[in-house]
């Protein structure tokens, strides 16, 4: 095997993948070549099935502590939060900033970037914790705790698959540097859909049509909003990316504990 043949790339991949988007130590890539940032990209779904995993842990105490339910469901969210090191937080609220801004699309790229955040920003991050935190609580308190792990796992885990649609043909970058950029186009578009599918064929599987549901849902709130940044920024960027994942996994979390209870 030659140093940059399938193995290497995939060893990148992976490097590459765990550095991005969590906080656990990880040896950078020796090099960052397109097909090191497709597996990458590609694998995002993965490294946030398992980063929820783990975070999602306290949930299990709710069996023998029902009354701990809201404080289990605040602790999985804010421990994904911190093992993605607020990485998707910190796009949806730029993203917010710059959409809520109603200038230009060059300007709106310019807000986007500046280090502080906005009222727009602040109201997008209270939302989305806020939205998940009761949702995930809810279903800790109706439903089996083995059936509320693994709604949170591929829920919120499973929204990195934002990130792999985003990464398509479909959606531009926005700008000609920064992280968009460099991920713009990488993956298939046929790699993308098989991504989603498999996600929701497996919360059916896992956990019949409410799984399946509410990954649909995240699935198509994602879609919409690169899209509505597509349409307004002229493409997707790094932040853009990570509001896609914020807004998926809120979406998927409050749709299946709204499905929970209309098909129960």
């Amino acid at each position: 095997m030659t140093p940059n043949g399938p193995q290497h790339t995939l060893s990148d991949g992976l490097r590459l993948a765990f550095g991005t988007l969590t906080r656990v130590p990880t040896p950078p890539p020796s090099q960052v070549t397109r097909g090191c940032t497709r597996i990458a990209m590609l694998l995002a779904p993965l490294v946030g099935l398992l980063l929820t995993a783990g975070a999602a842990l306290p949930l299990l105490l709710t069996d023998a502590y029902p009354g701990l339910a809201a404080l289990t469901a605040c602790g999985a969210v804010l421990l994904v939060a911190w093992g993605s090191g607020a990485l998707h937080l910190d796009g949806l609220a730029d993203t917010a900033d710059a959409l809520g801004s109603r200038a230009p699309a060059e300007r709106a790229l310019q807000i986007a970037r500046r280090s502080d955040i906005g009222p727009f920003g602040v109201l997008a991050i209270v939302a989305a914790l806020l939205l998940q935190i009761i949702a995930l609580g809810s279903l800790a308190l109706t439903q089996p705790v083995p059936f509320t792990f693994w709604i949170a796992v591929f829920c919120i885990g499973g929204a990195r698959a934002a990130i792999t649609v985003g990464c398509t043909p479909w959606f531009p970058p926005a700008r000609p540097d920064g992280l968009g950029a460099t991920v713009a186009r990488c993956v298939p578009r046929s790699a993308a859909v098989l991504t989603w599918v498999l996600l929701i064929g497996l919360g059916w599987l896992l956990l019949g049509p409410v799984g399946a549901i509410a990954l649909a849902a995240a699935a198509g709130a994602a879609v919409l909003t690169l899209l509505h940044a597509k349409n307004r920024l002229g493409g997707m960027t790094g932040d853009v990316l990570g509001a896609s994942v914020e807004v998926a996994a809120t979406a998927g979390l409050v749709t299946a504990c709204m499905a929970s209870q209309i098909l129960a």
